[in-house]
């Protein structure tokens, strides 16, 4: 892949130092600063750290949510007529899906049904008009020259 006259030594770049360049400090235009004297000084505290560093400043205390008003408990009628209410809907949609399932299914069946006729219509007409058109096939029976004796035929 590579030459054999080619140095395969790992290419040496220039290391570059960026030193971060300061910015100006920026105007604040402000309200007037009122100084408020606290209700009560806090307290300042120092701990000792076990590598000898000291630590001083505020002690804050811990911030206590206030209790929050218990709601007052649903009625157990209220529930009930909701729940029925949620019922009598589902079974109101179940019926109209119900209703319009029967009628599709009605609609197909008659439709069948004229199907089945039309097929069975147009089956007797070829019937009719193909043995008036040519005898073939069947049996003719000339009744004047037949003879019944008990019931059957005799030619």
């Amino acid at each position: 892949m590579y030459p054999d006259h080619a140095p395969h030594v790992p290419a040496q770049r220039a290391a570059e130092v960026h030193q971060p360049t300061p910015l100006p400090p920026a105007v604040a235009v402000s309200a007037p600063v009122v100084p408020v004297q606290p209700g009560s000084v806090p307290a300042v505290a120092s701990i000792a750290l076990p590598d000898g560093r000291v630590v001083t400043g505020y002690a804050i205390n811990p911030v206590h949510p206030e209790p929050v008003a218990a709601k007052p408990a649903v009625s157990q009628t209220a529930v009930n007529v909701a729940l029925g209410g949620v019922g009598f809907l589902a079974v109101c949609g179940g019926l109209i899906l119900l209703t319009s399932f029967i009628a599709a299914l009605t609609a197909l069946i008659t439709q069948l049904i004229i199907l089945a006729a039309v097929i069975f219509g147009g089956w007797i007409a070829v019937q009719l008009f193909s043995a008036s058109d040519h005898q073939s096939g069947g049996t003719t029976v000339n009744i004047r020259k037949a003879v019944i004796k008990r019931n059957k035929f005799y030619r």
